[in-house]
């Protein structure tokens, strides 16, 4: 296979193993969902077992290298490596733009920045707040009793389409910091980032082996990945119903797992709220076209609030425009295939078949472009209150006090996170305590340090990343007990 080019970028469509670009028998089409119909990207590898299996030896081999280096060895080439990928932004963000349809000024500005401050965090982190032994702590027998974070080993990560290089790189990062090496599988519905990542890779000299990209669908290469006996982590974010999958190709190794699944979060308002900056955040919910497993689709309304909350939530929707994401003026863009158009149609009908009222929204603008779309005066078992639509689909329910937004807040299977707007801080730590999700924010959206934990409860996910829990997962950690003579 020869380079293709995109946007003006040229990318390859091989998979990278052991620091070369390796072919398939086998490709499968990726499309651009700015015109389904219209706009083929490239035909990319399509990898299996064979392949697979040539990674994680690749990775196998580059681990003791790669591990005895040091945390300040690893830290200088994944500062080279973050920095190869800040420049490389601009080129980023066309590609992503083209292959899974999000707005490229977001990627330019916000996202695609993100992937280089991942890899920059953990490289820094590793060497300046993790200790290679815990401060010994004496027993009362004399005994000295140290805890060490050693590399596991072989790290597979596995992407969604939403955010592929930043998703992808908030798992690299850390593997790659704490001395695995790593197997990675983009999505097969947007892989052509997580090609040039590898690309950037090799520019600044991560030596070959120690990151490798292997193309595929889920079924002919996650699979067989996730379910190596080569492999000592995995990392998967998705769906619950591919976690199960996942989660059980794991288990026959025993192979440890982390996983950030789907979300159904609520939107919380009180009616002592910022209503303008609830309002404004609410419809913000739709970026992305809904594509985000941390939105927070599940308005729900203090009953005295409503009419202004809904006021200004329907002029602040009015702004919205949905079109090409390359346009500065789009504020969103389209669905990413055309089985993500059929399974939000699916649930519109089916609410609709509910009993839900739709306020707005609800009809197809034309190939995989979809309307902003609100439900009300939902049946409260109606499916849509309850599974994840991941679309511009909101759902709007209200409530008479704090007990009662709890109990809607807390009414599905997930817990990724949630949103509440109230002027009380006292409610604030109230409702944060009784909500379950993994992350709660309070008169804001979308703040994320590095530092902190994040994953999910519930179905939304198995462990925590992020700052030391990262290191948690990616390391062997060990403990030393010593008896001093």
């Amino acid at each position: 296979m020869s380079r293709v080019e995109v946007e003006g970028v040229a990318v390859a469509p091989e998979h990278y193993i052991d620091g070369e670009r390796v072919s398939s028998g086998a490709t499968f089409e990726d499309r651009s969902p700015i015109d389904w119909d219209g706009l083929k990207l490239a035909d990319v590898a399509a990898g299996g077992q064979a392949d697979v299996d040539a990674a994680v030896a690749a990775a196998r081999r580059a681990f003791p290298a790669w591990a005895a280096l040091g945390r300040e060895g690893r830290r200088e080439v994944l500062a080279r490596f973050a920095d190869a990928i800040d420049a490389a932004v601009p080129d980023l963000a066309k590609v992503e733009t083209a292959d899974n349809g999000s707005l490229y000024e977001a990627m330019r500005l916000r996202v695609l920045p993100r992937a280089a401050s991942n890899i920059r965090f953990f490289a820094d982190y590793a060497v300046q707040r993790l200790p290679d032994a815990e401060a010994p702590r004496t027993l009362p027998g004399g005994e000295r009793n140290t805890v060490r974070f050693e590399p596991a080993g072989v790290t597979a990560v596995s992407t969604p389409w939403n955010a592929p290089l930043m998703l992808a790189t908030w798992r690299v990062g850390p593997a790659l910091a704490a001395g695995n090496t790593v197997v990675l599988k983009p999505p097969e519905w947007a892989p052509l980032t997580g090609s040039i990542l590898a690309d950037l890779a090799d520019q600044a000299g991560v030596p070959p082996g120690v990151l490798n990209v292997v193309q595929g669908t889920g079924a002919e290469a996650g699979a067989p990945l996730t379910g190596h006996p080569g492999v000592d982590r995995v990392a998967f974010t998705g769906s619950p119903a591919t976690a199960r999958t996942v989660g059980t190709d794991a288990a026959r190794q025993v192979t440890p797992v982390s996983f950030e699944l789907g979300g159904k979060s609520p939107f919380v308002v009180f009616a002592d709220a910022d209503l303008d900056a609830a309002a404004a955040t609410a419809a913000y919910q739709y970026d992305n076209s809904g594509q985000v497993c941390l939105a927070g689709t599940r308005l729900l309304v203090e009953q005295d609030a409503l009419e202004p909350f809904l006021e200004r939530f329907e002029a602040k929707v009015a702004e919205i425009r949905v079109g090409d994401p390359r346009d500065p003026a789009t504020t969103y863009g389209p669905l990413i295939h055309p089985v993500a158009l059929e399974r939000v149609t699916g649930h519109v009908t089916r609410a609709q078949e509910q009993g839900a009222r739709l306020a707005f929204g609800g009809e197809s603008l034309g190939g995989l472009y979809y309307p902003p779309t609100l439900f009300t005066d939902l049946p409260p078992d109606a499916e849509i209150l309850r599974r994840e639509v991941f679309g511009p689909v909101l759902t709007l329910q209200t409530f008479v006090d704090e007990a009662e937004a709890l109990a809607l807040a807390n009414a599905t299977d997930y817990g990724l996170a949630a949103v509440v707007y109230t002027g009380s801080h006292d409610r604030a730590e109230r409702v944060s305590a009784g909500i379950v999700a993994g992350t709660v924010w309070v008169n804001c959206f979308y703040v994320r340090d590095l530092e902190t934990a994040f994953g999910g409860a519930r179905q939304s996910g198995i462990g925590r990343e992020g700052g030391h829990w990262s290191f948690d997962f990616y390391c062997d950690v060990k403990t030393v007990c010593e008896r001093v003579a």
